[in-house]
């Protein structure tokens, strides 16, 4: 027995040691938590907005926390952001990446290039295929549009909006880039899209290893399910799949990734695609339906512009404004770097703090600029032309202390995390709200519903999730 306490308060000693850290003069505030080595886990986890402005209230613009063993710099001023965003020598974005590849998708690809898979994508949604993948998207969103709801269809059809939304634009990226057309040999995008919501819904979960025995279970029955459907998918030219499919996986196989692992890989590139955009294109309609000034205004401007000429440029500011909002109360993922060799960050008010090899550093835009009200006036309201001047002209001057930010929006990342795909999405987003809007009556089943709260455990991955739906109801358009 007593040799038994004796070894307990060795180990208690040994790992008081191990884990033990107190903040040198250099350092940034830090705070552990009171739980040994868990910290702050499980609050960051369950609302990290809350919790990162609660530790910004107590420490300033920049801390440090304990999360699950990691130490974890948190920065929160947009004027000092680019001193990580631009440093890839000290502070490393792929590590973190493969963690998180391993945790969510089971995948690891051992001579993983992401430099030659971005250059490849960027040639793709940003080059000579660009107008061809618009000009697909287009056509697919109006055939399953006319499929959900006939022309000639007089009777009004209820929904819950996120529902309609996510799924259609779910399944229009999957026929545009993965799965060719439909009622051909490609898998049913349904079938694709049922089993990729029973995974999104665990998605966090995975990320953050905190799944149940029974969940886990779940998650790997239903990426086994999906690795098998879109096995086909981009294998060959005559797929149906997209050029840009087929290239990714021929330079999977180039660097000798194997088959099984192939697949993981596209399933990775099927959230990465199309994760946000059905999200997104939710909380825009639902912005503008519960708030008719906004809903006129972006009409107005539908009616007397060249929107639907959708495989060419459009001016369409009023729309990009509202976009820019709603993007800015509900795109909210986190930037992290892992700091290989340490650092010394200079903050933009003339402070310097000592990142330490071994820990993350992450930014969270959601909190700062997006929702800072020093830059954005009544940042919790949505204001479709805040991102208006009086002439109606684009506004991009926003200040911070009195300094004018190059960052007062992030919602597509910036520097490496910069979203290769920004302008395919905002036409995706574009041409399906136009359709909507233009096609059909749409409107609240409840006039005076407001938007559902926000799932708070989604915070960090991306485009927020309602909790909940916003029920509409809609039918085609009379035309005159």
């Amino acid at each position: 027995m007593i040799w038994t306490v004796f070894l307990l308060v060795q180990a208690v000693l040994l790992y008081f040691l191990l884990t033990h850290r107190s903040r040198s003069k250099r350092d940034p505030p830090l705070d552990k938590g009171v739980i040994p080595w868990l910290g702050h886990a499980l609050e960051f986890g369950k609302d990290a907005s809350k919790f990162l402005n609660r530790m910004k209230l107590k420490h300033g613009d920049i801390f440090t926390v304990r999360a699950a063993g990691r130490y974890v710099t948190v920065l929160l001023d947009p004027h000092s952001y680019d001193t990580v965003i631009n440093d890839s020598d000290s502070l490393d974005f792929t590590r973190y990446a493969q963690v998180l590849m391993e945790r969510i998708f089971n995948l690891r690809l051992p001579h993983d290039q992401p430099a030659k898979a971005k250059a490849m994508m960027i040639k793709h949604f940003r080059g000579t295929n660009f107008g061809a993948l618009n000009s697909t998207m287009s056509r697919h969103l109006q055939a399953l549009l006319k499929a959900e709801m006939p022309l000639n269809q007089k009777d009004w059809k209820d929904e819950g909006l996120f529902h309609l939304s996510y799924s259609l634009l779910f399944k229009a990226g999957y026929l545009t880039l993965f799965g060719g057309e439909q009622n051909n040999n490609s898998t049913d995008p349904s079938r694709v899209y049922e089993e990729y919501k029973k995974f999104d819904g665990l998605l966090t979960k995975l990320a953050r290893g905190t799944l149940k025995p029974e969940e886990k279970r779940t998650a790997q029955s239903v990426r086994q399910r999906l690795w098998e459907l879109l096995a086909p998918a981009g294998l060959t030219e005559d797929s149906g799949s997209s050029p840009w499919l087929h290239a990714y996986r021929r330079l999977l196989q180039d660097e000798g990734v194997d088959q099984e692992t192939q697949k993981k890989a596209v399933l990775m590139q099927l959230w990465a695609t199309q994760g946000n955009v059905g999200p997104a294109a939710f909380w825009l309609l639902g912005y503008l339906l519960t708030h008719p000034e906004a809903l006129t205004a972006v009409n107005t401007e539908m009616e007397t512009s060249e929107t639907s000429l959708l495989d060419r440029p459009v001016n369409t500011p009023v729309f990009d404004s509202a976009l820019e909002e709603a993007l800015r109360l509900t795109a909210a993922p986190f930037i992290t770097r892992e700091v290989v060799q340490e650092k010394t960050l200079h903050m933009a008010d003339g402070q310097e703090y000592l990142l330490r090899k071994g820990d993350r550093v992450c930014l969270f835009p959601f909190n700062s600029p997006q929702m800072d009200p020093e830059i954005h006036q009544e940042p919790q309201k949505f204001k479709y032309d805040r991102f208006l001047k009086e002439d109606g002209s684009v506004k991009r001057d926003f200040y911070k202390g009195g300094r004018r930010l190059k960052y007062y929006t992030m919602p597509w990342g910036a520097g490496t995390n910069g979203c290769v795909g920004k302008q395919f999405a905002i036409n995706t987003i574009r041409q399906f709200v136009y359709m909507v809007l233009t096609d059909y009556d749409l409107e609240l089943c409840d006039p005076d519903a407001q938007m559902p709260e926000v799932d708070a455990s989604r915070y960090g991955f991306g485009m927020l999730q309602p909790q909940g739906d916003l029920l509409v109801r809609y039918k085609p358009r009379k035309r005159l």
